[in-house]
């Protein structure tokens, strides 16, 4: 093995999750492709090309779209790392983001746990000089 290059995330809707995902987060959509009448292979991923994309998955029944939001059982999902903190929290709030907490400060930087707009829980990382 050698990479993860995609992590699964479902979604109600392909275009309002690019939309929040592209415009909110600010991320490079990698590829768009039919894949059927009704299901699309959608990658995005922060600009840069550093870690893993996200691939959109359209929930396709009950089970899948009962998930929407909570795939990890109420925990964080994922972890985002930013350069410049402060306007990443705006633009994010700006655009549907909402922030669950207080930013704190750790050993490993600032962070800040926001809901994105299915409710997933991310945190939003400015690393400590020197973490990673």
């Amino acid at each position: 093995m050698s990479a993860i290059v995609n992590v699964s995330l479902l979604v109600r809707d392909y275009d309002e999750a690019l939309a929040f995902y592209r415009d909110a987060l600010g991320f490079e959509l990698l590829e768009d492709k039919p894949m059927g009448p009704a299901k699309r292979w959608v990658r995005l991923a922060p600009p840069g090309g550093r870690g893993a994309a996200i691939l959109l998955a359209k929930a396709t029944n009950a089970e899948q779209a009962a998930h929407i939001g909570n795939q990890t059982g109420g925990r964080v999902f994922l972890f985002l790392h930013t350069d410049d903190f402060d306007r990443t929290v705006e633009r994010l709030q700006a655009l549907g983001g909402r922030l669950t907490e207080a930013v704190r400060l750790e050993v490993y930087g600032r962070v800040v746990v926001f809901l994105d707009l299915y409710g997933n829980q991310w945190d939003l990382i400015e690393p400590a000089p020197g973490s990673n």
